[in-house]
């Protein structure tokens, strides 16, 4: 896998995957070298944010991943595209419609927990590795520009503020950082879409 692909992988899995599972519970010890795989605009700022990640017990941490992609509940940060592009807030509008077209375009299809849509945040980025890894850079570029960023900053913003986890607040962050120095580096021009969440 290119290194480029690691670090959304990485990313992609912990905002899909519980942290019950054992791969996953690998990836939080290895959130401390983040900040070696990938060229930040501002290395300091990840070199702080995960030098101390606010990591919580294990049924804690399983509990919040739960809250806050799985829903309990009303959810402060729904984590899948539609909610924010579609005026009444639908899961599975227009959007994952045409999104879910461009996956197959490009022969990528996820067995998805639950029949979950595929405009899931995480479920998101790791498509977006999947392309970067196998170097379909134009498809990659499509996908940030057209599908995940004209939503992905409010959602971001959102999982910054939760009351739930400190952890998937700091995620968050780290995440949002992320997207705005691959939209800096590779000058990208997201479509401008209304957000209705």
């Amino acid at each position: 896998m290119s290194t480029a692909a690691v670090l959304p992988r990485i990313l992609g899995a912990l905002f899909y995957y519980s942290p019950q599972r054992p791969d996953i519970k690998a990836l939080i010890g290895c959130l401390p070298t983040l900040p070696s795989l990938f060229a930040w605009r501002d290395p300091h700022t990840i070199d702080e944010l995960c030098h101390s990640w606010p990591v919580a017990a294990d049924d804690e941490l399983i509990w919040q991943h739960s809250a806050l992609f799985e829903g309990q509940g009303e959810m402060v940060a729904p984590p899948w595209g539609s909610v924010y592009q579609e005026k009444d807030n639908l899961l599975m509008g227009e959007t994952t419609a045409s999104y879910r077209v461009f996956l197959r375009q490009h022969g990528l299809e996820f067995d998805g927990r639950h029949h979950e849509p595929e405009d899931q945040f995480g479920l998101m980025l790791l498509a977006y590795s999947a392309l970067i890894a196998r170097s379909d850079q134009q498809a990659a570029r499509i996908l940030l520009e057209q599908f995940l960023l004209p939503w992905a900053a409010r959602y971001l913003e959102l999982l910054q503020q939760n009351p739930v986890s400190a952890f998937y607040s700091r995620l968050a962050q780290v995440a949002d950082i992320y997207l705005q120095n691959v939209s800096y580096q590779q000058a990208l021009n997201p479509v401008k879409r209304r957000i209705f969440f």
